[in-house]
């Protein structure tokens, strides 16, 4: 018995008792063990359901590319490893930066995509396709030509959606505008870049409307209008030293790295993001950026090169992110994202408008706001900064008048010069017919020479002024001299356009471009004068305080002629003949080519025949010798990339690639390669003059070949533009000017290209684009 009774109790004691003690403490973890493993599973269920939906668009995204790419998609060369870094970088922030602004509804499951009607939390947001990592292949104009791409303005509010913050009326931080640089080096197209400028220019415009102006002029690597000539460039050796200082590395250390990179403002860049400080540095404005490149373009004398290093280094330590890559870039004069001159006028038009009809009446943008309406406005700013191009001046008007008025107020003025009006070529003397028929016709001789633009002023000033409105009354104090004397006793202000042209001071005759050439740019002393110039008057833009603008060629020839008088071989006017007979004009040709001109230029004189600065149009013709054995014109290129000499030319560069200007997509297209035309001169002088734009690769905005054995040995900066004439064109699946428009899967190059003559007068935009490249080669085809 009692081994029975001791064995049930000490059995539950231990065991059984202590079992039924705690029942529910056995139960509970197992319990809630099972609800979190059922949790989990819902967990990972809706995170693989989450998965499966971005998997699903990646891969819808990655086939829509797919197709895109069997239409059209010239391959590329593009962006070196940093870049690419760089861009992974920004996706990563743009990331961190929607998981922390966004409301959770945005990322709840769904099958449908985010609305593009929905308005953007954030700064990333602002364009909804550019979430996507940006393909590096730059679509030309050719894939929007099934649908037009419209800008998205509604998608950014001016003063709630800012990448830096400041308060209303403060000086704006100069990253603000460094990170608009920078969201336009990831995207390619004029749309895309106009869009991001124009809302940054909003946004100034909105809080802080002084930092405007120094804004523009930082986004054209300028501090001041181009005649007062002021020039910003600084030289290589100079900024590397500069950067050496700022990073306290050593200069081989940069200049290693500056190979490698090919870009010194990432070099400073990198290198400063891997830094540590004890002292956070004062935050950089546009206004601090803006006054110390004047006072470095401004230093000159003893000791200047120590000063201006110094002030390069106070820059660039105080910089932050992304500011002392562009600091350096602007000190070069190359921003290197693309960014022209015409779009930073169409983006301020845009912003004008935007900020006077919209945020100033409390409004918001809407999507009725057609592109149309946008380019109407940007079109009043460019046509007007053409006739007066001063940005200070256009901004008080815009801003005292409205945009509206701004052509009425905008008024030509002596002693600021316009944009020169340009010529259409042709292909002969019976297309000139065909296109002027029924008109008042003026054939006159083509010069070789360069464009004057002479500005007399009432005070007795004169100015010369060239093409792009550099002010070269220096180089010419002859001019300056005997032009007042030309004038009639009625006359008190004008402004001529003119041809600029070499001659033999004993015979009259006219000389080539090339002597004119050699005649020093700067300082020059009439007793050392060695080219003797005379100057072919065409056309009268101004006259005793009244524009001619608006005015026929009819009655600005007339006034020209009332107005002057000539001077033999020192002023005369153009050799001109009026006339609609097509043997007239073919004897008169040759009379232009046996005189020593280029040819002919044939313009309307009737009513409509208005001078309208910087438009290349149909009232003006050039018929020029070329198109006797070659092409109907020559062609103005931009040099990309260089050839290694060989044989006699061992030692430098022996050819070059040339390229054209896309100006819808501000890239540079890659049309030929060059080695003939040049004497050796002229091989050692560019072998020397590009021993300073050398870079490691090609630029995010060049389309080039890929395939390596069609690349040149060196690439080049956009730094000069030449002219260049050929044979004709034809069709290349290696060369991409104008890819895609004359053939699916080809773009245009030259047969038999051949040097002329370094175009001083033309910046690397204005080299010919590729609808003009692409209107020759039509011209070509209806004429063989």
């Amino acid at each position: 018995m009692s081994n029975n009774f001791k064995q049930p109790l000490i059995s539950n004691f231990f065991g059984n008792n202590r079992k039924k003690r705690n029942p529910r403490k056995r139960k509970k973890p197992d319990q809630q063990k099972e609800e979190k493993r059922v949790e989990n599973q819902d967990k990972i269920s809706l995170e693989f359901k989450k998965e499966k939906q971005t998997i699903k668009k990646k891969r819808n995204l990655q086939e829509k590319k797919e197709k895109e790419k069997e239409i059209i998609k010239p391959k590329l060369e593009f962006v070196n490893e940093t870049k690419e870094q760089e861009q992974e970088s920004l996706h990563e922030n743009e990331e961190e930066l929607t998981q922390q602004f966004s409301s959770e509804e945005e990322f709840e499951d769904s099958e449908e995509e985010i609305p593009t009607e929905e308005k953007p939390k954030h700064k990333f947001q602002m364009y909804k396709e550019k979430s996507v990592k940006i393909n590096p292949q730059i679509k030309t104009k050719k894939t929007n030509k099934s649908k037009k791409e419209e800008y998205h303005y509604e998608d950014y509010h001016p003063t709630k959606q800012l990448s830096v913050y400041w308060k209303n009326g403060q000086n704006v931080p100069f990253l603000f505008l460094a990170k608009a640089f920078q969201e336009i080096e990831q995207y390619s197209g004029r749309i895309k870049t106009t869009e991001i400028l124009g809302n940054c220019f909003r946004s100034i415009l909105a809080k802080s409307p002084q930092s405007l102006v120094q804004a523009i002029y930082l986004s054209c690597c300028k501090i001041s209008p181009d005649y007062f000539g002021i020039e910003l460039g600084i030289g290589e050796q100079i900024l590397q030293k500069a950067v050496s200082k700022s990073i306290g590395r050593n200069l081989n250390f940069v200049r290693k790295e500056y190979d490698k990179k090919g870009d010194l403002g990432l070099v400073v860049q990198a290198t400063r993001s891997n830094q540590m400080f004890l002292v956070k540095p004062r935050p950089l404005t546009i206004n601090d950026v803006f006054t110390k490149l004047h006072k470095i373009a401004e230093c000159h004398g003893s000791n200047s090169q120590e000063k201006k290093i110094s002030m390069i280094v106070s820059l660039l330590v105080n910089s932050r992110e992304c500011e002392s890559k562009f600091i350096i870039r602007i000190l070069q004069t190359k921003l290197r994202i693309g960014l022209a001159e015409t779009t930073v006028l169409i983006a301020l038009g845009h912003a004008f408008y935007l900020n006077e009809k919209y945020y100033q009446k409390k409004k918001n943008v809407t999507r009725k706001i057609t592109s149309e309406i946008l380019d109407k406005y940007g079109t009043t700013v460019k046509k007007n900064y053409h006739k007066y191009p001063n940005y200070d001046k256009l901004f008080e008007l815009a801003q005292k008048y409205g945009i509206d008025n701004l052509t009425e107020k905008t008024e030509f003025t002596p002693g600021i010069p316009v944009k020169p009006m340009l010529a259409k070529p042709t292909t002969g003397v019976k297309e000139v017919l065909d296109r002027l028929e029924g008109y008042q016709l003026i054939c006159e001789y083509k010069y070789d020479g360069e464009r004057a633009q002479i500005h007399f002023l009432e005070n007795g000033d004169l100015k010369v002024f060239s093409r792009n409105s550099e002010d070269i009354t220096q180089k010419y104090p002859d001019l300056v001299k005997f032009i007042p004397n030309s004038r009639k006793d009625s006359v008190t202000s004008f402004v001529l356009d003119s041809e600029c042209v070499a001659i033999d001071p004993k015979t009259g005759d006219l000389r080539p471009f090339q002597i004119l050439s050699t005649r020093a740019k700067k300082d020059v002393q009439i007793e050392d004068i060695s080219v003797d110039v005379c100057l072919f008057a065409f056309d009268l833009m101004y006259l005793n305080g009244e524009s001619l603008l608006d005015k026929p060629l009819e009655y600005r020839r007339k006034k020209l002629y009332e107005s002057f008088n000539e001077i033999e071989n020192k002023f005369t006017f153009a050799k001109g003949m009026q006339t609609k007979d097509l043997a007239e004009i073919g004897d008169f040709f040759k009379k232009a080519l046996a005189a020593g001109t280029e040819g002919l230029m044939v313009k309307r004189l009737d009513k409509d025949a208005y001078y309208q600065p910087s438009k290349r149009t149909f009232s003006w013709l050039k018929l020029k010798k070329d198109y006797l054995k070659e092409l109907s014109d020559t062609l103005d290129l931009v040099p990309i990339g260089a050839y290694i000499g060989r044989g006699k030319r061992t030692g430098g560069y022996g050819g070059y690639l040339l390229a054209c200007y896309d100006e819808d997509n501000e890239v540079y297209q890659a049309i030929c390669k060059i080695g003939t035309g040049f004497s050796d001169e002229n091989l050692e002088k560019f072998t020397k003059f590009f021993e300073s734009k050398t870079i490691s690769r090609p630029l995010p905005y060049y389309q080039v070949s890929t395939d390596l054995s069609k690349q040149p040995d060196i690439w080049l900066e956009p730094s000069v533009v030449w002219e260049v004439s050929a044979a004709d064109l034809s069709l290349s699946p290696n060369y991409y000017a104008a890819y895609g428009l004359a053939h699916p899967k080809q773009g245009i190059s030259l047969r038999f290209p051949r040097f002329k003559r370094v175009r001083d007068d033309k910046d690397p935009e204005d080299a010919t684009n590729s609808d003009q490249v692409l209107e020759f080669f039509e011209k070509q085809t209806l004429h063989k």
